[in-house]
């Protein structure tokens, strides 16, 4: 969500009198942050009724939708594997099932081209019954079984969910069974008359950023009033403090509590009816998964003899004392990272991504230490875990790249054998497309690799449209994905496409990430203004051919490149985005991520965000962009007071804009997947204005 420097052209920046940000402290727009407040809703009708129409009655909208609810849609998609009680679970969502089906058929059934499928939950006729837009935000099992679980639901999207107990045995949800209401929560089995809780309490139980930090044990059958306390963290804490248990195939189990104190450390605890044991480890290091009683650790930060990136193990009798040395699984080299960690019955699986590019392997532990076995997969792609399970050794790999449609491969953990089972039908027409890899020199020298995908051959002069996107944030990895949408709305129709791998994020490992974060941001905004000079170097397209796109993270991002360079870009959609960097912490979640930004309460960090924050920076008198700000009501997560203020402020200063506020589907915007197919055509339309020219 971040990006670049401060470089303005004489050209397009006005006289210094007309540029001028507004004080921070007096701040005309703070009723906009009255999140269902009836002024505020107002105003966001009133935007609406100006946007849709511009967008709307474009002829390209209806064609736009119609690809995209198609290819949402589409009943031929991959049913991703979710293996529980010995079943394989799915959700899925289509044109008759907007809000979705949970269900299941056998684990011989799901090797069919057409499994036989039995329907679990159908959220849509449950919603229809209760009244409510429920949202699927799945589900936890309790161990060994893997009968009863607890499903969580969110009305709208929200991050706020409620908890429902549901027997897989039955397909019903269970009488008198372990409910919990609506609430940021997070639940854990002990077992089948136990749970660990922590939520809302009450007054006094959550932090700032809204996150629970009191955790509680439930029984079944009991209220809610008297659970009684297990462990506390703090008020000043940005994230929750929460449990979690860890299980292997042959029925070990760690129950650990890891208390946020920030975003990406805390403390890790291991809990027992008999006490709390606080771990020796450092504060970025956590347990991730149990395999042949060895617990494993992934780190971002130095731990004795393991490096930062790594994964290492240790005996779990050790690690439920306390104290223990660890043994390196797993060190990554400079430009690799570990992106995933998964563990079957008996061995433990790792996606590493090399230069951005996927490689699988499989551990296993043999009394001289942890063995590796690569797993043969097609190159130059991304791999991921789709589904695991420590009841067995059979795993389920995707594999996908810009132009290979995703594909679905088992594996056989025990061996590293893959097969493939099923591959996605191509959503557009790739023939005459091409993908490269190239590096921008940042300001600061370093080299940031970017991918675009074009039409092979053609002309360099600067005229094709293009788009382009980044995170640069929270150590998420952006890699190589097949985008149908993308591909049919966009790349048929002659544009091309830029994923740019800046650091903030994971591509290289928490080293990337870490050069990123608070008062050192600047350079994630240099990466990605250097991506964008990069391709006119190259001629690959122009200022007046170039769209950028992110969100949340990737929205602030947007919203810096706003600011810093107007120049570079002639049309920017900025999603669900943060923009008020120096009010963020008091809207929504915003205080959990003072790890990732820094706080305003910090002198030398509040000095540098009120550089680079997007909405005290607008100024009068530059020719920005018009942009397309976009998100959405239901979200408690970052929030849509952002977006409204920026519109409004651009408004004060007669900056042209477009803004649109949907009503549902949280901070991903996913309510429905007819909301997604909205979304997605309202951004294309808008970019087609923009770079393409009229219709027609």
């Amino acid at each position: 969500m971040l990006l670049k420097t401060l470089f303005a052209t004489t050209m397009l920046v006005a006289a210094p009198i007309l540029a001028q940000s507004a004080p921070v402290q007096d701040d005309p727009y703070l009723w906009l942050e009255d999140k269902d407040g009836a002024k505020a809703l107002a105003w966001v009708e009133a935007e609406n009724a100006k946007t849709l129409p511009r967008l709307e009655n474009d002829p390209r909208y209806a064609t736009f939708h119609a690809e995209a609810l198609a290819i949402a849609s589409a009943k031929d998609r991959i049913p991703m594997p979710d293996q529980r009680f010995g079943r394989v679970y799915n959700f899925w969502r289509d044109a008759d099932h907007p809000h979705g089906l949970w269900r299941w058929t056998t684990i011989a059934g799901y090797a069919a081209a057409s499994p036989d499928w039995t329907v679990a939950l159908d959220l849509d006729a449950l919603g229809k019954a209760e009244g409510k837009e429920w949202v699927w935000k799945g589900a936890t099992c309790l161990q060994p079984e893997q009968r009863l679980c607890l499903v969580e639901l969110s009305e709208g999207g929200e991050d706020a969910v409620t908890v429902r107990e549901f027997d897989l045995a039955t397909g019903r949800f269970v009488d008198n069974g372990f409910v919990l209401p609506t609430s940021k929560q997070d639940a854990t089995w002990i077992d089948k008359d136990t749970l660990l809780v922590s939520r809302d309490w009450g007054a006094g139980t959550t932090t700032r950023s809204g996150y629970a930090f009191v955790l509680k044990q439930l029984k079944r059958g009991q209220p809610l009033a008297q659970a009684t306390e297990v462990f506390r963290g703090d008020a000043g804490d940005q994230l929750a403090t929460t449990a979690n248990v860890l299980t292997d195939g042959k029925d070990n189990r760690l129950v650990v509590i890891t208390r946020r104190k920030t975003f990406f450390g805390g403390d890790s605890l291991v809990w027992t009816p008999r006490g709390i044991t606080k771990l020796d480890i450092p504060q970025r290091t956590f347990a991730t998964g149990l395999v042949d009683g060895q617990v494993i650790f992934t780190t971002s930060e130095p731990w004795g003899a393991v490096p930062t990136g790594a994964i290492a193990s240790a005996p779990l009798a050790a690690v439920a004392s306390g104290r223990f040395t660890p043994e390196v699984i797993l060190a990554p080299g400079p430009r690799q990272s570990i992106e995933q960690t998964s563990d079957t019955r008996n061995r433990l699986v790792v996606v590493v991504n090399d230069n951005v590019r996927g490689r699988a392997m499989v551990f296993a532990r043999r009394t001289s230490g942890w063995t590796s076995t690569p797993v043969a997969l097609p190159d130059n792609a991304s791999v991921g875990v789709a589904d695991v399970s420590d009841r067995s050794d059979l795993g389920f790999l995707t594999v996908t790249g810009f132009l290979d449609p995703t594909s679905l491969w088992s594996l056989d953990a025990t061996t590293a054998a893959t097969k493939r089972v099923r591959t996605l039908p191509a959503r557009f027409d790739a023939s005459g497309l091409v993908v490269e890899q190239f590096q921008a020199p940042s300001t600061d020298g370093t080299e940031v690799p970017y991918f675009v995908v074009h039409k092979r051959g053609i002309v360099l002069d600067g005229s094709t449209p293009t788009i382009m996107t980044a995170y640069g944030g929270f150590e998420i990895s952006m890699t190589p994905s097949y985008s149908g949408s993308i591909g049919k709305l966009w790349l048929e129709r002659g544009g091309a496409y830029v994923l740019a791998n800046i650091r903030g994020g994971g591509e290289f490992g928490p080293k990337w990430h870490d050069a990123g974060r608070k008062t050192k941001r600047q350079v994630i905004y240099d990466d990605f203004a250097g991506v964008a000079k990069d391709l006119f170097a190259r001629k690959l397209t122009s200022p007046q051919k170039l769209g950028i796109y992110g969100g949340s993270n990737g929205g602030l991002l947007m919203g810096v490149e706003f600011n810093q360079h107007p120049e570079l870009w002639k049309a920017v959609t900025i999603q669900v985005p943060l923009l008020d960097m120096i009010r963020y912490e008091d809207i929504a979640a915003g205080a959990s991520w003072v790890d990732e930004y820094g706080s305003v309460k910090n002198p030398d960090e509040r000095a540098f965000l009120q550089t680079i924050s997007p909405y005290q920076n607008l100024k009068r008198g530059v020719a920005y962009p018009e942009p397309y700000i976009w998100t959405t009501t239901k979200d408690d997560r970052v929030g849509p007071q952002h977006a409204r203020k920026f519109a409004a402020r651009m408004k004060e200063y007669g900056l042209p804009y477009l803004f649109y506020e949907d009503t549902a589907g949280g901070h991903s915007g996913d309510a429905d997947i007819a909301q997604g197919a909205r979304l997605q055509a309202l951004q294309m339309t808008y970019f087609a204005q923009k770079l393409m020219g009229p219709a027609g």
